[in-house]
């Protein structure tokens, strides 16, 4: 079947974009909500992410995850300075925190690890003398080059996640991680089921999340926060692993990075296939 791509008015879309940016900076959410509405009518797959940024002023519905447009565009604007950005001036170090578990908890080494969201290596970095093999996915191909430079990987992968996941028909894992790939997800089911999908019996999945005050969430399994990120009530997260046939193993309070100064609420989830 054929589709007619739209082509889409860069300039059109780039005066709205900055227009909605701006009567959303100066509190005015709902004529923000009307220009972000005009955003995605001029860019139906959503480049600029503005489903999130309704969601997040609390306007429309939460979306079940970040548009993958939205991530891949994100990601490939920032793969050279990524590293420095998030580690060295958002204090980001959850790879290095998945490591001090696995050896607190004298973990590995692991034959076939899958790092989701592999980014530029941080996590493969992080476990690379403790894996045989390590696989690496990411949506943005930016960030796949600047791994793929740093020969941490067996395979490296431009694909989403859970596509990876559900069209994967390798030998199964014995560990799995998805260092920062929830904030960008919604609904975990599919990942959740995606991952058992392709762990050994007894095989280990480790993740992070960023998680909010409960009042926040005012009985939500899940919202977009304050920085057009998603975050995850621990209850919710619990509860979809059971479902899906893992035992959680432990989950740990962390801080996950900084924002504007302040540090981000989150966790460090290590979960065991039930198989």
């Amino acid at each position: 079947m054929r589709r007619r791509m739209k082509k889409i008015d860069e300039d059109a879309l780039a005066e709205a974009y900055n227009r909605a940016l701006s009567l959303e900076k100066s509190g005015d959410f709902d004529a923000a909500a009307k220009a972000y509405a005009e955003v995605l009518a001029l860019d139906p797959e959503d480049h600029g992410g503005a489903a999130v940024r309704l969601a997040s002023m609390g306007r429309g519905d939460t979306p079940e995850k970040a548009p993958d447009a939205y991530v891949a565009t994100l990601f490939d604007q920032h793969a050279e300075v990524f590293e420095d950005v998030l580690v060295e001036q958002l204090g980001y170090c959850v790879p290095l925190l998945v490591r001090q578990r696995f050896q607190d908890l004298k973990m590995g080494p692991f034959q076939r690890v899958l790092d989701l969201g592999c980014g530029t290596g941080l996590t493969g970095g992080a476990l690379r003398d403790m894996a045989d093999d390590i696989t690496g996915v990411d949506l943005s191909e930016n960030m796949v080059e600047v791994a793929h430079e740093k020969d941490l990987y067996e395979t490296l992968y431009v694909a989403e996640a859970v596509d990876f996941l559900d069209d994967n028909d390798d030998e199964p894992f014995d560990l799995i991680t998805a260092t920062d790939v929830l904030p960008y997800l919604g609904a975990l089911e599919p990942l959740f089921f995606g991952a058992a999908e392709n762990l050994v019996a007894g095989g280990h999945f480790i993740f992070s999340s960023e998680t909010l005050p409960a009042d926040s969430f005012a009985g939500r399994p899940f919202m977009v926060g304050p920085h057009q990120r998603f975050a995850h009530a621990p209850d919710y997260v619990r509860q979809r692993l059971d479902e899906t046939g893992f035992d959680l193993v432990e989950i740990t309070d962390i801080t996950v990075r900084m924002e504007e100064g302040e540090p981000i609420a989150g966790h460090l989830v290590l979960a065991k296939y039930r198989g």
